[in-house]
């Protein structure tokens, strides 16, 4: 079983289980988000959208403004805006916060350079002072809570998570989440969860802690380590989408199946439906194969059948050449748990 909490609270709003759908960029949409509520019912505590630019909602990007929509049974939510000017980051807070969510969250971690030389994402963790100006005067806009996204530091010689932190408590921040690595290692190496749980101990807010949360144990060891009050999972989630509810069995110190090809099947058809309802074919396509190339592991046949699925043009084609696939592979023997 899991130790820690099993909730967590944002101000006045309660996160029940503390378990986070992580913002990503290009991944975390409105159909995924659904998807992955579906998948593990009443697990998911929070969903964050994937990061919107403040200069796209403050110029009236028609694309920026359409990925501010969310579904009424997403909450609780929290959009994500990022960007390194203050006013328009203030004017951006207040256009989020009109659409009803339940939070705003700040971009602190973003390492992509095109992100990164226009002020915002993990640059705001060398302009400490401007970034402490930047979420009070947030803070001062907004009735929502107001959280924090960030990472260790920008480089192994610049660790400053815990001046970050607890810079943004004292400037009215409700909650911060800790990704466990530097700017410069993007996505490479492991995460530091003792960094992470070195902020949990620095703060009274709650800390959820981010990074290489791809499994039950490592869930199991990484709240054990940390201490920390909840888990963002993101890249784990692109491939298991079931994982929260396995997870969040494991809190309630329940065991839960691990799901069936056939289970997988009818998710990417789901999928498909919820794409369908955003996008046109051709990103819905592309989605979807994106999905199955990832979600499609563990089972007899699966690298064949991804690699099948790769090389479709269309989601109807798709669909038919896993559905086949699938079916052949139940034929010739169970399938085993999914790594």
């Amino acid at each position: 079983m899991v130790s820690g909490k099993s909730s967590l609270a944002i101000g006045p709003l309660r996160i029940e289980p503390a378990l986070v759908l992580a913002p990503m960029s290009g991944v975390t949409d409105m159909a995924f988000r659904r998807l992955v509520r579906e998948c593990s019912p009443g697990a998911v505590g929070l969903v964050v959208s994937e990061f919107i630019s403040i200069e796209g909602l403050t110029r009236n990007d028609l694309r920026s403004h359409r990925m501010l929509r969310f579904h009424p049974d997403e909450h609780p939510i929290s959009i994500q805006i990022f960007g390194g000017e203050i006013d328009r980051m203030v004017e951006a807070a207040a256009i989020v916060q009109q659409t009803g969510v339940d939070a705003v969250d700040i971009n602190c971690g973003c390492p992509v350079p095109k992100v990164v030389k226009r002020g915002g994402g993990a640059e705001l963790l060398r302009r400490v002072q401007h970034l402490e100006r930047m979420l009070r005067a947030v803070r001062r806009e907004l009735s929502v809570p107001l959280t924090l996204k960030f990472r260790t530091g920008w480089d192994a010689d610049s660790i400053n998570c815990v001046e970050v932190a607890q810079m943004a408590e004292a400037a009215g921040v409700a909650l911060v989440t800790v990704h466990g690595r530097t700017r410069v290692q993007l996505y490479t190496g492991s995460a530091d969860w003792e960094l992470i749980g070195a902020v949990k101990q620095a703060v009274g807010i709650p800390v959820v802690g981010s990074g290489d949360v791809t499994s039950v144990a490592a869930a199991r060891e990484r709240i054990d380590r940390s201490g920390v009050d909840g888990l963002a999972i993101g890249r784990g989630a692109m491939e298991n989408p079931w994982l929260f509810g396995e997870i969040a069995a494991d809190l309630a110190g329940r065991s839960q199946p691990a799901s069936t090809i056939d289970g997988r099947i009818a998710a990417l058809r789901r999928y498909r439906e919820l794409l369908d309802e955003q996008y046109p074919e051709k990103v819905t396509s592309a989605r979807l194969r994106g999905m199955a190339c990832r979600t499609l592991k563990g089972f007899p046949g699966s690298a064949a059948l991804r690699e099948a699925a790769s090389r479709t043009r269309s989601s109807d084609e798709l669909l038919a050449v896993v559905g086949a696939g699938a079916q052949a592979v139940l034929a010739s023997e169970p399938p085993r748990s999914a790594a």
